[in-house]
C-alpha cells in the first residue's frame, strides 16, 4: 500500500493490542500501539497518525475524557472508541464527545475493519461539535436500559447516534420488550430533554376519540364538549410525542397525522386556527405495518414518513445473556421499593435463562416482584421459580381459552385501559355518547354480517324498527351487501 495510513491504537490490554496490530498490518496499514493515554497524546501532539482506536479505561487517563482534547488539537482526526463497559451511557458519551464510532468489547474483527475503512475513506470531515454531558447524570442511578448482549449493544450504538438528531423513529418489537423505555431515553438524552415527553397509546383509546385526544377540540365541537381541550400535540410542544401502538390508529386519524408531518401544522377538532407543531415524533408498534398496508389498514405514505429510522427491539429470548443483569436490577429495584431483597440461586438462574419469556422483560420484572412478595426465604430456588412460571403459564392458557367473559366485563376492561392512559389528566368531555357510538357500530355491523345482510332479520334480532336500523347504518357509514334487504 503506497502512503499507507497510520493507525494509533491505545489499550492497556496487551493481547488486544497484538490482535489489532496483526489484523490491521495485514491490511497494509502502519500501526503504532501503546498501553497508556500519555503516549497516545504525545503522538497526537506530534502530528502522528491518521486514525485513533482507543480504549476507555487506561491506567493514566480515560479515553472518553481524552476525546475532546484530541479533537480540539486535531479536528479532522477520527477516533474510534472501544469499551468493555457496554452500557447505553458509554455509547452516548462516546457520541456526545465526538467519536467517529463506538465499538463494545468483545467486537468482531470484520466489523472493526469495516469501521476503519469507513473512517479513513470518508470524504465528510468529522465536524461534530462536542458538548458536555449534564453534570447530574449518574450512570448507576439513571441507566434507562439494561443489557450487554450484542443485540443490545447494536441498539445502544444506533440510539447514541439518534440522541442529537430530530429524525422520526419507529420502534418495533413484541409487547413487553421496553419500547417506551427506548423512546424515553431518546428524549431524555436528546436536544428536547428540557421539553415534555408525552405518551399516548392508540390501542387504549376508543377510535372515535383519537383525533380529539391528539389534536384537541374546541368548545361545542361535539356533544359534551363544554370547554376547549388541549390535545397531545399541544401538550408536547418543544418536546417529544410518543405514539404507542401506531398500528391501531384509524385511517381518518392517520390522514390528519400525515398532514402534520408534511406541513408541520394542524387544527383542533371543530377549529380553524392553524397551530404550528413543534414536536419530535417517535412511534412504536408490535404489529407488522407492511402487512397492515397490504390489508388497507395503514397508509403507505404515512409509513414512510414515520419509518425514517426503524429501530427493532429484540425479544428477551433473543438476548438471554442479559437475563442475569436484569434479574439483579429488578431485585434491587424491588428492595428499594420496600420489598424483601431476593437472591436467585445458580440453578434458578439457569431456569430463567432457559425459559422462553413470551411476555419479555415485563414478564421477568413481574416475576421478580411476585417472588419478593410471596416468599419469605431470601434465596429463591429453581423449584420455586418453576412453580411460579408454571402457574403463570396456566393462567395465560386459561385466559386464551376463556370465552365466558361477559360483555360488561369486557367493556370494563377496555375502559380501565382508557382511564389508565389518562392517569394524570381527565378524559375528553363527551365520553358517554362517544363510547355508546363506539359500541354501536361493531354491534350493528356484526349483526348484519350474522344475518347475511338481511336488514329485516337484523332489526328483529336487535329489537329495532327497520327504518331506525337503516338510518343508523347510513349515519354510521356501515356498508350493506347489495341485493339483500
Amino acid at each position: 500500500m503506497t502512503n499507507a495510513a497510520c493507525i494509533l491504537v491505545a489499550d492497556d490490554d496487551k493481547a488486544i493490542r497484538t490482535v489489532l496490530n496483526q489484523a490491521l498490518s495485514r491490511l497494509g496499514y502502519v500501526v503504532k500501539s501503546t498501553g497508556t493515554a500519555s503516549n497516545l497524546w504525545q503522538w497526537i501532539e506530534e502530528g502522528i497518525g491518521d486514525l485513533v482506536i482507543t480504549d476507555v479505561v487506561m491506567p493514566d487517563d480515560n479515553g472518553l475524557d481524552l476525546l475532546p482534547r484530541i479533537l480540539a488539537a486535531r479536528p479532522n482526526l477520527k477516533v474510534i472508541v472501544m469499551s468493555a463497559r457496554n452500557t447505553l451511557m458509554t455509547a452516548v458519551q462516546a457520541n456526545e464527545r465526538g467519536a467517529f464510532e463506538y465499538l463494545p468489547k468483545p467486537f468482531d474483527l470484520e466489523t472493526l475493519k469495516l469501521v476503519v475503512w469507513k473512517a479513513l475513506n470518508s470524504e465528510e470531515e468529522n465536524t461534530r461539535t462536542t458538548r458536555e454531558l449534564k453534570s447530574n447524570i449518574n450512570e448507576a442511578d439513571h441507566l434507562p436500559l439494561i443489557g450487554r448482549s450484542p443485540a443490545m449493544q447494536e441498539i445502544y450504538r444506533v440510539m447514541a447516534r439518534l440522541m442529537s438528531a430530530e429524525l422520526t423513529v419507529t420502534i418495533s418489537g413484541e409487547s413487553g420488550t421496553g419500547k417506551e423505555l427506548i423512546a424515553r431515553a431518546l428524549h431524555d438524552y436528546g436536544k428536547r430533554a428540557d421539553g415534555p415527553f408525552v405518551a399516548i397509546n392508540m390501542a387504549a383509546i376508543p377510535k372515535e376519540l383519537i383525533e380529539s385526544e391528539l389534536f384537541g377540540h374546541e368548545k361545542g365541537a361535539f356533544t359534551g364538549a363544554t370547554v376547549r381541550s388541549l390535545g397531545k400535540f399541544e401538550e408536547a410542544q418543544r418536546g417529544t410525542l410518543f405514539l404507542d401502538e401506531i398500528g391501531d390508529m384509524p385511517i381518518e386519524a392517520q390522514t390528519r397525522l400525515l398532514r402534520v408531518l408534511q406541513e408541520g401544522e394542524y387544527t383542533t377538532v371543530g377549529g380553524n386556527r392553524i397551530i404550528k407543531a413543534n414536536v419530535r415524533i417517535i412511534t412504536a408498534t408490535h404489529r407488522d405495518l407492511r402487512l397492515l398496508i397490504r390489508q388497507g389498514l395503514f397508509r403507505e405514505d404515512l409509513y414512510y414518513r414515520l419509518n425514517v429510522v426503524p429501530l427493532r427491539i429484540p425479544a428477551l429470548r433473543e438476548r438471554k445473556e442479559d437475563i442475569s443483569d436484569l434479574v439483579t436490577h429488578f431485585c434491587l429495584r424491588a428492595a428499594e421499593g420496600g420489598l424483601a431483597h431476593k437472591i436467585i440461586d445458580k440453578e434458578g438462574m439457569l431456569l430463567l435463562e432457559e425459559y422462553s419469556w413470551p411476555g419479555n422483560v415485563r414478564e421477568l420484572e413481574n416475576l421478580i416482584k411476585r417472588l419478593s412478595v410471596l416468599y419469605a426465604e431470601q434465596t429463591i430456588t429453581r423449584e420455586t421459580i418453576a412453580k411460579e412460571l408454571n402457574s403463570s403459564k396456566q393462567e395465560l392458557d386459561s385466559d386464551q381459552i376463556n370465552t365466558n367473559e361477559s360483555l360488561s366485563e369486557s367493556i370494563e376492561r377496555h375502559l380501565s385501559s382508557y382511564f389508565a392512559a389518562h392517569e394524570n389528566t381527565l378524559p375528553t368531555p363527551g365520553l358517554y355518547n362517544r363510547v355508546l357510538k363506539e359500541l354501536e357500530r361493531p354491534l350493528l355491523a356484526l349483526t348484519l354480517e350474522a344475518t347475511q345482510g338481511n336488514q329485516l332479520r337484523a332489526a328483529d334480532l336487535l329489537g329495532l324498527n327497520r327504518n331506525t336500523l337503516r338510518k343508523k347504518l347510513k349515519d354510521l357509514e356501515i356498508p350493506v351487501v347489495k341485493g339483500i334487504k
